[in-house]
Protein backbone atom coordinates (compact mmCIF):
# COMPACT_ATOMS: atom_id res chain seq x y z
CA UNK A 1 0.00 0.00 0.00
CA UNK A 2 1.43 3.09 -1.23
CA UNK A 3 1.97 5.65 2.31
CA UNK A 4 -0.24 8.41 2.29
CA UNK A 5 1.88 11.86 1.53
CA UNK A 6 1.88 14.28 4.39
CA UNK A 7 -0.15 17.40 3.92
CA UNK A 8 2.80 20.86 4.31
CA UNK A 9 2.10 23.00 7.03
CA UNK A 10 3.63 25.58 8.31
CA UNK A 11 3.66 26.16 12.44
CA UNK A 12 5.29 28.92 14.20
CA UNK A 13 5.81 28.15 17.63
CA UNK A 14 6.63 30.60 20.82
CA UNK A 15 9.04 29.21 23.10
CA UNK A 16 11.32 29.66 26.02
CA UNK A 17 14.07 27.27 26.66
CA UNK A 18 13.46 27.78 30.39
CA UNK A 19 9.69 27.18 30.19
CA UNK A 20 9.29 23.23 31.28
CA UNK A 21 5.45 23.16 29.24
CA UNK A 22 7.54 24.38 26.47
CA UNK A 23 9.93 21.51 26.79
CA UNK A 24 6.80 19.39 26.57
CA UNK A 25 4.92 20.68 23.99
CA UNK A 26 8.27 20.46 21.85
CA UNK A 27 7.61 16.70 22.34
CA UNK A 28 4.18 16.85 21.44
CA UNK A 29 4.83 19.08 18.27
CA UNK A 30 7.43 15.95 17.07
CA UNK A 31 4.76 13.62 17.47
CA UNK A 32 2.03 16.13 14.93
CA UNK A 33 5.73 15.69 12.44
CA UNK A 34 4.04 12.02 12.13
CA UNK A 35 1.28 13.32 10.73
CA UNK A 36 1.93 16.80 8.43
CA UNK A 37 5.14 17.90 6.65
CA UNK A 38 5.79 20.66 9.14
CA UNK A 39 7.65 23.77 8.15
CA UNK A 40 8.67 25.08 11.97
CA UNK A 41 9.39 28.72 12.73
CA UNK A 42 10.66 29.07 15.78
CA UNK A 43 9.93 32.51 17.74
CA UNK A 44 11.39 33.05 21.07
CA UNK A 45 9.75 34.78 24.18
CA UNK A 46 11.41 35.43 27.08
CA UNK A 47 9.68 34.73 30.37
CA UNK A 48 11.71 35.86 33.07
CA UNK A 49 14.25 38.47 31.37
CA UNK A 50 14.33 39.79 34.70
CA UNK A 51 16.36 36.65 36.02
CA UNK A 52 19.93 36.71 36.67
CA UNK A 53 22.24 34.68 34.64
CA UNK A 54 23.54 33.08 38.06
CA UNK A 55 20.28 31.60 38.38
CA UNK A 56 18.04 32.01 41.19
CA UNK A 57 15.91 29.44 43.49
CA UNK A 58 12.19 28.48 41.65
CA UNK A 59 10.95 29.91 45.75
CA UNK A 60 11.98 32.92 44.24
CA UNK A 61 9.53 32.88 41.10
CA UNK A 62 6.85 34.40 43.83
CA UNK A 63 4.34 31.46 43.04
CA UNK A 64 2.12 30.48 46.51
CA UNK A 65 3.61 27.24 47.49
CA UNK A 66 0.34 25.31 46.87
CA UNK A 67 0.38 26.08 43.10
CA UNK A 68 3.42 25.71 42.61
CA UNK A 69 2.91 22.02 43.67
CA UNK A 70 -0.02 21.52 41.29
CA UNK A 71 1.87 22.91 38.32
CA UNK A 72 4.99 20.69 39.38
CA UNK A 73 2.51 17.49 39.77
CA UNK A 74 0.44 18.59 36.22
CA UNK A 75 4.28 19.06 34.28
CA UNK A 76 5.49 15.76 36.06
CA UNK A 77 2.71 13.76 34.83
CA UNK A 78 3.02 14.92 31.70
CA UNK A 79 6.39 14.52 31.16
CA UNK A 80 5.87 11.23 32.19
CA UNK A 81 3.39 10.57 29.37
CA UNK A 82 5.30 11.90 27.03
CA UNK A 83 8.31 9.49 27.95
CA UNK A 84 10.53 12.49 28.59
CA UNK A 85 13.07 12.94 31.46
CA UNK A 86 12.77 15.65 33.97
CA UNK A 87 15.35 16.63 37.07
CA UNK A 88 13.01 18.38 40.01
CA UNK A 89 13.01 21.55 39.72
CA UNK A 90 15.35 23.84 42.01
CA UNK A 91 15.87 26.41 40.34
CA UNK A 92 15.75 29.20 37.17
CA UNK A 93 18.10 31.33 35.32
CA UNK A 94 18.07 33.70 32.55
CA UNK A 95 17.51 32.15 28.80
CA UNK A 96 18.52 35.62 27.13
CA UNK A 97 22.28 34.26 25.67
CA UNK A 98 20.42 30.85 25.19
CA UNK A 99 17.72 32.37 22.80
CA UNK A 100 20.75 34.61 21.01
CA UNK A 101 22.82 31.72 20.55
CA UNK A 102 19.39 29.77 18.84
CA UNK A 103 18.64 32.34 16.83
CA UNK A 104 22.48 32.69 15.41
CA UNK A 105 22.31 29.07 14.99
CA UNK A 106 19.14 28.96 12.26
CA UNK A 107 21.90 30.38 10.00
CA UNK A 108 23.81 27.25 10.24
CA UNK A 109 23.53 23.96 8.59
CA UNK A 110 20.23 22.44 8.69
CA UNK A 111 20.62 20.38 11.73
CA UNK A 112 22.32 22.83 13.40
CA UNK A 113 19.48 24.43 15.05
CA UNK A 114 17.62 21.28 15.93
CA UNK A 115 20.90 19.83 17.43
CA UNK A 116 21.31 23.18 19.90
CA UNK A 117 17.65 23.48 20.34
CA UNK A 118 17.00 20.18 21.84
CA UNK A 119 20.23 20.34 23.96
CA UNK A 120 19.28 23.48 25.35
CA UNK A 121 15.95 21.79 26.44
CA UNK A 122 17.89 18.61 28.26
CA UNK A 123 20.70 20.68 29.36
CA UNK A 124 17.95 22.33 31.71
CA UNK A 125 15.38 20.14 32.72
CA UNK A 126 17.57 16.62 32.57
CA UNK A 127 21.24 17.95 33.33
CA UNK A 128 20.45 20.65 35.84
CA UNK A 129 22.98 23.09 33.47
CA UNK A 130 22.43 26.97 34.27
CA UNK A 131 22.17 27.52 30.63
CA UNK A 132 22.55 31.39 31.83
CA UNK A 133 25.83 31.11 32.24
CA UNK A 134 28.33 31.89 29.56
CA UNK A 135 30.65 28.92 30.02
CA UNK A 136 28.15 26.70 30.39
CA UNK A 137 26.45 27.86 26.67
CA UNK A 138 29.78 26.99 24.99
CA UNK A 139 30.04 23.90 26.17
CA UNK A 140 26.43 23.14 24.80
CA UNK A 141 27.88 24.45 21.52
CA UNK A 142 30.76 22.38 21.57
CA UNK A 143 28.84 19.09 22.20
CA UNK A 144 26.54 20.11 19.32
CA UNK A 145 29.45 21.03 17.19
CA UNK A 146 28.07 24.77 16.75
CA UNK A 147 31.29 26.96 15.56
CA UNK A 148 32.91 29.05 18.25
CA UNK A 149 32.58 32.02 15.81
CA UNK A 150 29.19 31.63 15.23
CA UNK A 151 28.90 31.40 19.25
CA UNK A 152 30.66 34.74 19.66
CA UNK A 153 28.47 36.70 16.81
CA UNK A 154 25.20 35.59 18.88
CA UNK A 155 26.44 37.25 22.19
CA UNK A 156 27.86 40.23 20.39
CA UNK A 157 26.06 40.62 17.12
CA UNK A 158 22.87 43.26 17.18
CA UNK A 159 21.29 41.74 14.92
CA UNK A 160 20.41 38.64 17.09
CA UNK A 161 18.88 40.97 19.98
CA UNK A 162 16.65 43.16 16.99
CA UNK A 163 15.59 39.21 16.07
CA UNK A 164 14.40 38.82 19.92
CA UNK A 165 12.79 42.18 20.13
CA UNK A 166 10.56 41.67 16.47
CA UNK A 167 9.87 37.81 17.60
CA UNK A 168 8.74 39.51 21.63
CA UNK A 169 6.31 42.59 19.54
CA UNK A 170 4.68 39.70 17.08
CA UNK A 171 3.87 38.28 19.84
CA UNK A 172 1.99 40.56 21.69
CA UNK A 173 0.31 41.50 18.29
CA UNK A 174 -0.88 38.23 18.59
CA UNK A 175 -2.52 38.35 22.21
CA UNK A 176 0.29 35.64 23.61
CA UNK A 177 0.98 36.14 27.05
CA UNK A 178 2.67 32.79 28.01
CA UNK A 179 4.42 29.95 26.17
CA UNK A 180 4.53 27.53 24.53
CA UNK A 181 1.87 28.70 21.90
CA UNK A 182 1.52 27.25 18.37
CA UNK A 183 0.25 29.13 15.75
CA UNK A 184 -0.55 26.69 13.10
CA UNK A 185 -2.35 28.52 9.88
CA UNK A 186 -4.33 31.33 11.38
CA UNK A 187 -5.29 29.07 14.40
CA UNK A 188 -3.25 29.64 17.81
CA UNK A 189 -3.11 26.94 20.17
CA UNK A 190 -1.72 27.48 23.60
CA UNK A 191 -0.20 25.88 26.11
CA UNK A 192 1.03 22.29 26.09
CA UNK A 193 -1.65 20.99 25.36
CA UNK A 194 -2.28 17.21 23.79
CA UNK A 195 -0.77 16.72 20.61
CA UNK A 196 -4.57 15.73 19.71
CA UNK A 197 -5.70 19.03 19.57
CA UNK A 198 -2.71 20.38 17.74
CA UNK A 199 -3.60 17.96 14.92
CA UNK A 200 -6.92 19.12 14.87
CA UNK A 201 -5.91 22.51 14.55
CA UNK A 202 -3.55 21.00 11.56
CA UNK A 203 -6.59 19.36 9.81
CA UNK A 204 -8.51 22.93 9.96
CA UNK A 205 -5.81 24.30 8.76
CA UNK A 206 -5.04 22.28 5.86
CA UNK A 207 -8.68 21.87 5.20
CA UNK A 208 -8.79 18.29 6.24
CA UNK A 209 -11.66 19.55 8.83
CA UNK A 210 -14.24 22.03 8.71
CA UNK A 211 -14.27 24.53 11.87
CA UNK A 212 -17.94 25.32 12.66
CA UNK A 213 -16.93 24.74 16.32
CA UNK A 214 -13.60 25.04 17.03
CA UNK A 215 -12.80 27.68 19.91
CA UNK A 216 -8.70 29.36 19.86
Amino acid sequence: MKEETKAPLKVTVFSDYICPFCYVGDARLEKLKQHFELDVDWSFFEIHPDNPAEGKPVSELGYPPQQWQRMMANLEAMATADGLELAPRSFTTNSHRALLMAEAAKELEGAMFERLHKRLFTAYFVDQKNIGDENVLREIAREVGMPEEAVDRALTDEAYERRLEQQQTRAAMLGIQGVPGFLIGKYLVSGAVPVETLITAAEYATGKRTPEAYRQ
